[in-house]
């Protein structure tokens, strides 16, 4: 609960104002928090975006005093917009979660000018270990930005595909982060550039595919795969030997430990073949794309008879008795892949019935805990909104019941309620998928979004 401010810098404004029963009144305060130079990328030091054209922090005031009447009212109907459109999607309850991690989801970014101005987006790591650009936090926020702007998507992926272009770089495999916030100046997590120990070779590079693939969707071209093609060639090759069946290494959900024979994180690498037979298709490289789609597609036959047991599909290729979220399967809808049979989903999601818990469905059969973020991903698989909703019900009473009283967690106990570590982090905005993966909905909004 609130705690005495002790010997914290403190700030007071008193405003005069005349209510009475049948008057009210209404008055506003501008406060900045600017910081000069905001993030060191490659050692060049670069500031907020919103100086990129010279303005103070007095002309910066002055302008939002200026517009604050008319600012006011476009958030009054975007937020009236915004539920709305989230509300059709997949429910109030939803709808009020992902309202929830709307102000999260940005908060948890540095946005600023590259030297020549371009925008550079930067995500810190909170609760965790302070890195900056991770590319699997990129992954999971990823919904959000493609949804509400994917400018701002791709200033997060072109960091970190610049660095990987470098010499220093030197791995077949895509890197893990940037640095420690706010230092972007290299990778630090596990081996950093100098091994490959505590790596996480098929996790990165799946999403790196993923993730280049949709922003080319959601921007109606392929400049940035263009761009990059020789490193996503590179990856595609990687993930190609490594990904159907995964050597024992780390995943995104590294809290759990390093696990050999994934089943998810396979199912992450087929799509990324996927994804990038897609973009080969965009750039007009036929011949590339027919190979890695029918790559894909075959690995995909072979998945599910190396994770098929009975009713549903394992943790591990070689883990007998264990299950898990099988999140990594939505980017066949939205990506339009098509790479696995339909009934691979129904499968899961059947079985998923019965291990769910009064707050949600756990991440595996070895804890109870879940992510947050995933269980969405995993919901949105549903066909039926009443099949959406059985997921979604038991995620709406943690939020209203749990004992932890902290910022939006994306790591809890299912029976219990309590937050495990995480907070505050922007992979909450992947609660927006189910938004983006309802195509009318998004279409709707994304056509609002143009008009303001």
């Amino acid at each position: 609960m609130p705690t005495g401010a002790g010997d914290a810098a403190h700030l007071a404004v008193l405003l005069p104002a005349s209510v009475t029963p049948s008057n009210d009144a209404e008055t506003h305060v501008l406060l900045s928090y600017t910081q000069g130079y905001a993030i060191e990328y490659m050692h060049r030091r670069l500031r907020e975006f919103w100086q990129r054209n010279g303005q103070t922090t007095e002309q910066m005031l002055e302008a939002a005093e200026t517009q604050h009447a008319a600012l006011v009212e476009r958030g009054k109907r975007f937020d009236d917009e915004l539920r709305s459109a989230l509300e059709r999607a997949g429910g109030r309850e939803y709808s009020d979660l992902a309202i929830l991690a709307y102000r999260q989801t940005l908060a948890a970014h540095a946005l600023v000018a590259d030297l020549d101005g371009a925008p550079l987006m930067f995500p810190k790591e909170n609760f965790s270990n302070g890195c900056i650009s991770t590319v699997d936090v990129l992954y999971p926020s990823a919904p959000f930005f493609l949804l509400m702007n994917a400018a701002l998507l791709e200033a997060q992926l072109k960091p970190v595909l610049d660095y990987a272009m470098l010499p220093r770089w030197k791995f077949p495999f895509a890197p893990h982060d940037l640095g420690t916030f706010p230092l972007a100046n290299g990778q630090v997590y596990g081996g950093g550039e100098r091994t490959e120990d505590d790596q996480m070779p098929v996790e990165e590079s799946g999403n790196l595919l993923i993730l280049v693939a949709a922003l080319g969707r959601a921007e109606g071209n392929w400049h940035v795969a263009e761009q990059y093609w020789p490193l996503l060639m590179k990856w595609a090759d990687y993930v190609a030997q490594k990904g159907l069946d995964p050597e024992n290494q780390l995943s995104t959900d590294d809290f759990a430990g390093h696990l050999a024979h994934n089943a998810n994180l396979s199912i992450k690498a087929i799509e990324g073949l996927g994804a990038y037979a897609a973009m080969a298709r965009g750039l007009g490289k036929k011949d590339e794309a027919a190979k890695f789609d029918a790559l894909a597609r075959k690995m995909a036959g072979e998945w599910e008879v190396m994770a098929k047991e009975g009713d549903h599909y394992k943790l591990a290729f070689d883990a007998p008795g264990t299950w898990s979220q099988k999140y990594n399967l939505v980017w066949d809808q939205l990506l339009g892949l098509g790479l696995f049979d339909p009934n691979v989903k129904r499968t899961e999601l059947s079985f998923y019935a019965r291990p769910i818990n009064q707050y949600g469905l756990p991440l595996d059969n070895r804890e109870d805990y879940t992510k947050l973020d995933w269980e969405i991903w995993t919901a949105t698989l549903a066909e039926t909104a009443s099949q959406f909703q059985s997921l979604m019900a038991p995620i709406a009473k943690w939020m209203n019941e749990t004992p932890s009283r902290v910022p939006l967690t994306d790591w809890y106990d299912t029976k219990s309620g309590k937050q495990m570590a995480f907070q505050a982090r922007s992979v909450v905005g992947g609660v927006f998928l189910k938004a983006l993966a309802d195509t009318e909905v998004a279409r709707e909004w994304q056509a609002f979004l143009r008009l303001k």
